[in-house]
């Protein structure tokens, strides 16, 4: 694709703004923002992996990944202001998930251990461990304010913390789970995501490239999972004082 070509699909963007402008919604700014941020974090991570991928040190691919974990941690994190500790705890979550999908990845010879493999799949991993985690915190807020009564009943019997917030933690994750579990039931019929097309684009068998897909789901699934399980069990007690009196 060449620069030009590329040029063009502001026109989608430019499109998009003139109708928040003729509809008085105000995401013009916004939408103009997350343009230019979004190009030149591309480009720049683009000569980045460039340089990573060229020289294939060990210590460059851990930064990277490290990077990605903590910038996902703190971007989840903003959904749960006011919680202490809440950041560390997301990001010993993503963290235990990408260490185990690789694991099993690299451990079992399931992919090269090279950045060009290593770097994209724990990028798109570490992705999807932070929207679950935002999903989670967001639900685990709402149904601790819809489920205060109850929670607070079952202290008063003499419940613990972890009895009294069973039933809240399995909601939250279950909701948590939606986005990845509608997407196993409906990739190949309603979409094809982004690795599987960008490999067929790129001129790779579709076969082949429908297997690297499937590997992508299995592990997005797994990673959630892990992910939203990890925090009901981590930050469940942030809702609580000293002697068991919830806060909201």
């Amino acid at each position: 694709m060449t620069l030009t070509a590329l040029s063009f699909t502001l026109l989608f963007v430019m499109g998009t703004m003139l109708v928040s402008i003729w509809q008085k919604l105000g995401l013009e700014k916004d939408i103009a923002i997350g343009t230019i941020r979004s190009a030149v974090q591309l480009l720049a991570v683009g000569y980045v992996l460039q340089f990573i991928f060229h020289t294939g040190h060990i210590a460059y691919i851990l930064i990277i990944i490290v990077t990605m974990i903590c910038v996902a941690s703190w971007n989840a994190a903003k959904r749960g202001k006011g919680l202490p500790g809440l950041l560390w705890r997301i990001a010993l979550a993503v963290a235990a998930s990408e260490i185990m999908m690789m694991g099993i990845l690299l451990g079992l010879h399931i992919v090269k251990a090279t950045p060009q493999y290593i770097i994209p799949i724990s990028g798109m991993t570490i992705g999807n461990a932070m929207v679950v985690s935002g999903l989670f915190i967001n639900q685990i807020k709402q149904e601790i304010r819809r489920s205060k009564g109850e929670i607070e009943t079952l202290l008063s019997l003499g419940a613990t913390a972890q009895q009294a917030m069973q039933e809240v933690r399995a909601r939250a994750v279950k909701f948590s789970m939606i986005p990845t579990i509608d997407g196993m039931k409906t990739v190949g019929l309603v979409q094809l995501p982004g690795m599987m097309t960008g490999m067929i684009i790129a001129g790779a068998n579709p076969i082949v490239a429908v297997r690297y897909q499937i590997l992508i789901v299995f592990s997005f699934t797994a990673s959630a999972a892990i992910t939203s399980i990890l925090l009901s069990v981590l930050i469940y007690r942030l809702f609580f004082t000293a002697d068991l009196r919830l806060k909201l």
